[in-house]
Formats: C-alpha cells, sequence, structure tokens
C-alpha cells in the first residue's frame, strides 16, 4: 500500500510536469493560436483584397496589370466587395460551425492528435489555395472562393474542440479558471501573430500574408503530430480526477464543480490505482446528452450573442480603421492587436476571480455590465490612435475576456459536471456544442454587420453589438440564480442557527 501510495504521488509530479511543460507549448502556440492567425491574415488584408477585386479605375495599385485586371475584376465598386467579404465570412463562420458539432464527436472517439493534424495541415494548404494560388495564377470566381472557404472552416474546426479536451485531460478544476483564462489567450496571441505577419509582408502583396501564414501553420501541424500527447494515461501517468481524489474529503469545497447543481459532488473521472487493469474505457457521451447536460444550452445561446460581437471585432476592426479613420491599412492592422491584449488580460483576470468566489456567471456578467459601457465609448473613439488603442484595449477586457471563459473554463466545467461520470469522454463534446452554437450567432452577425453598416452606418453597428451583449446577459441570469441559491440558502440557514 505505501508502494502505491509512492507510485501515485510519483505520478502526480510527473503529470505535472508534462502539463506545465508540455501541454502550454503544443496547445498554445504550434495548435489553436496558428490556426487564428491565419484567420486573422483574411480579416487584415481586407482592403488589399477589395481592391483586387474593383476595376482598374478604382484600383491604381496594379497599374502594369491593367488589361489582365479589368477582364477579371469581379465587381463594380468597393461597396460590392465589401458585402462579397462579409458573406465570406459568415459562410467561414457557418461551416465551421457544423464542423465544430461534428468535430467534438470524433474528437472524442479517434485520436486528437491525429484530428488536429489532419485540421490544421489541410486548412492551411486551403488557406495558400485560396489566398495565393488564385492571385498567382490572376484566378478571380465567386464559387471558388466559397467552396474554399467551406472547406476552410470544417477543418479549422477541428482545433478548438480538441485542445480544450486535451487541456481538460491535464488541468483538473482546482484553479481551471486562472489556467484557462491565461491559456484561452491562445486565440487572442494568433491574432496579434497573424496582424504581425501579415503586416509585415503586405507591401508585396496580399497573396504573401496567405503564404506566411499558411506555411506557419502547416508547421504547426507537424509538431502536434510528432508531439502531442492527448491524455497522461498515454504516458502512464495518473489522470487530472486521480489527483483530486486523494484530497476530496480536505478540499471538498474547492472541488465542488463551479456550475454544478445544489446537491453535487466530484465531478471528475476517478480510476483505481491499485488495480488499473480493471478499470474499463468510459464511452464517449452521445449528443443529445451533452445537450442536457445542465448549464450547456444556456451558456450556448449566451455565448453565440458574445461572439457576434467578439468575432465582429475579430473580422472588421482593422477595416472599420482603415475606412473609418483613413489610417493606413498596416497600421490599422497593427493597432488592432491591443483589442486581443485587452481580451488576454482579461480572461486571466476574470478566471482568477472565478477560481476564488468558486463561480463563474457572476464575474461574467458583471463583465459584460462594463462592456456595454466600453462599447459606447469607443463608438466614439476620436481620431486619435494612442486613444484608440486605450478604449480598444479596454472593450477587449470587458467583451474578449468573458468570450474565452466561456469558450474554455466553462465548456471545461460543462464536460466534467457530475452527470458525466463514467463518460470522461465528453469535453470535446460539449465543447463543440458551446462553440458551435457561438459561431452560429457569430455567422449571422456578419451578414447583419455588412447590412447594418452600409444601410446605417457604423455607429448602428455599435448600437447593435451593445443590443447583442445585454442579450448575453439575459441567458447568463437564470445560471447567476442558481450558482447563488445555495450561498443564499447557507446565508439564511446560519441567520436561524444564530
Amino acid at each position: 500500500m505505501y508502494h502505491t501510495a509512492v507510485s501515485f504521488s510519483g505520478g502526480v509530479h510527473r503529470r505535472s510536469v508534462w502539463r506545465w511543460l508540455l501541454f502550454p507549448s503544443l496547445t498554445f502556440l504550434p495548435s489553436y493560436a496558428l490556426l487564428h492567425a491565419s484567420r486573422k491574415a483574411f480579416s487584415n488584408v481586407k482592403v488589399s483584397i477589395s481592391n483586387q477585386w474593383t476595376p482598374s479605375d478604382l484600383n491604381t495599385s496594379i497599374f502594369l496589370f491593367f488589361q489582365i485586371w479589368n477582364g477579371n475584376s469581379l465587381f463594380p465598386n468597393h461597396e460590392s466587395a465589401t458585402i462579397f467579404l462579409g458573406l465570406l465570412d459568415t459562410i467561414f463562420l457557418f461551416s465551421y460551425a457544423v464542423g465544430l458539432f461534428v468535430s467534438g464527436i470524433i474528437g472524442d472517439r479517434l485520436n486528437m492528435r491525429y484530428v488536429l493534424t489532419f485540421g490544421m495541415c489541410l486548412s492551411a494548404v486551403t488557406m495558400f489555395v485560396f489566398g495565393t494560388v488564385t492571385e498567382w495564377l490572376h484566378f478571380y470566381n465567386k464559387i471558388f472562393y466559397c467552396l474554399m472557404w467551406v472547406i476552410n472552416g470544417l477543418l479549422q474546426s477541428t482545433g478548438w474542440p480538441c485542445v480544450v479536451a486535451v487541456m481538460g485531460n491535464w488541468f483538473g478544476k482546482a484553479g481551471r479558471g486562472v489556467v484557462f483564462g491565461l491559456w484561452s489567450a491562445c486565440a487572442s496571441v494568433g491574432n496579434i501573430l497573424g496582424a504581425f505577419l501579415a503586416s509585415s509582408v503586405l507591401q508585396y502583396g496580399y497573396e504573401y500574408a496567405f503564404l506566411v501564414t499558411a506555411s506557419v501553420q502547416f508547421a504547426g501541424g507537424l509538431v502536434i503530430f510528432f508531439g502531442l500527447v492527448t491524455t497522461p494515461k498515454e504516458l502512464g501517468l495518473p489522470d487530472a480526477g486521480e489527483e483530486e481524489s486523494e484530497n476530496v474529503e480536505q478540499e471538498e469545497e474547492a472541488n465542488r464543480p463551479l456550475i454544478s447543481g445544489d446537491n453535487e459532488g466530484d465531478s471528475e473521472s476517478s480510476y483505481s490505482i491499485q488495480a488499473p487493469e480493471t478499470a474499463s474505457q468510459p464511452k464517449a457521451i452521445g449528443f443529445v446528452q451533452a445537450c442536457c447536460l445542465p448549464g450547456v444550452l444556456l451558456y450556448s445561446l449566451a455565448y453565440a450573442c458574445l461572439k457576434l460581437v467578439n468575432y465582429s471585432f475579430f473580422f472588421w476592426l482593422p477595416f472599420y480603421l482603415s475606412i473609418n479613420f483613413h489610417w493606413k491599412e498596416a497600421e490599422a492592422d497593427q493597432l488592432s492587436i491591443w483589442y486581443d491584449i485587452g481580451g488576454i488580460v482579461g480572461g486571466t483576470i476574470q478566471g482568477f476571480i472565478s477560481d476564488l468566489m468558486e463561480k463563474r456567471s457572476p464575474v461574467l456578467a458583471i463583465s459584460l455590465l462594463f462592456a456595454v459601457g466600453s462599447l459606447f465609448g469607443y463608438s466614439r473613439s476620436p481620431n486619435s490612435k494612442p486613444i484608440n488603442a486605450v478604449l480598444m484595449a479596454i472593450t477587449g477586457f470587458f467583451i474578449g475576456g468573458p468570450s474565452n471563459m466561456i469558450s474554455s473554463a466553462i465548456s471545461a466545467d460543462l464536460g466534467r459536471q457530475e452527470m458525466v461520470r463514467g463518460s470522461s469522454e465528453a469535453l470535446a463534446t460539449v465543447t463543440g456544442i458551446v462553440d458551435g452554437t457561438g459561431s452560429v450567432g457569430a455567422a449571422l452577425g456578419q451578414v447583419l454587420v455588412s447590412v447594418i453598416q452600409g444601410s446605417l452606418g457604423w455607429m448602428w453597428v455599435f448600437y447593435f453589438f451593445i443590443l447583442m451583449t445585454f442579450l448575453t446577459i439575459v441567458f447568463i441570469i437564470p445560471l447567476i440564480v442558481r450558482e447563488m441559491r445555495p450561498a443564499v440558502r447557507n446565508r439564511r440557514t446560519s441567520r436561524l442557527a444564530g
């Protein structure tokens, strides 16, 4: 028995070393950050693409290719090109959303290392064909662009459910808010990296932005294939649930699921360390079962509204800065990173606070209330880059922070509830449902943003964002009531006892 305890302790120590040294480095930069970097490249070169797709008398940057251009222009003016760019965003997000629902299920049933590698490498090839090969061959076709973007959305959807599931396999509930809050900054870091890569080569042509980001992403897929270990069991180490079960009696309150009901116990799966050969492999949870888990639908609907706002900034912020303030495209690309910096800081701090409170939804609601004010303030930003950057970072803090929490820490909480006990293969499915529903909302938003902007102007776009933020709070209110009910009941009991 002593030998078993020592072996368990040593395994926990080795697992801690592996999870802190290996997995943030593999799931953070080589994986999801690079997927986001390639997406950001497209949003950062929209002005250049719009110029390329309009007639030569509106576009003097390719004077030497006047004849070639005149025969291949797609649109009569920039307004029509802008609408098509918004349509491409919508097509990507719809296909991405459909892929998320499927990829989560696939990720829970196949080796996630293979799924991630497949998605990353083929998505890189698709990006290369879409942005680089077509420009080199001077091939411009709307149907082909739409088809490529559908394929790209499906391939990129393999990323998020798998990386969240891998992180959930290595990190338990304790401190999950701050860990996942910091780790979920991979999307924002990817946005910053994508903006840097695109702006650094944009002077040579937008096709090189696609070439560079696609090459880096393909290399990241190879790193994932040769380096990623999806679960501690592949190395003979104890699962995250086993470490927590060792201290469950001493830290019962700390290990209570943060989004659970009133009487739920420990939510992590546990395995026997005395007879590991008898432990059965848990089956993957079904899609309908995952939808019926407490909190999944409400958080999914809330994320649909919030991701609409967050991804609108992601897709349109550089374009908005360039068109509205008449700043150079490369300068707008570099300035837009302040939104992502705010999201990184916001997700980490708010995750830490939610760990201290042992509650997620109240922290989200308070942040979103401040987000309403920040959106109103940013919509009235003067034509000053320093002031715009500050207001942008504040907006990213209160919008990007909650978005990162829902898509990572809260999704992991939802996939580790007591109702999933005996089926630890649920994280990717639940994450796919939450992020997939969010992507549907984001897809609808991209259509509405382009229509509202064309008809009413940018100010009404921000009013639309404020409305969506309020709707996010509305969906979170029942979750706040559910999380606060035990605290209110305990307070009443203490008063009666006193």
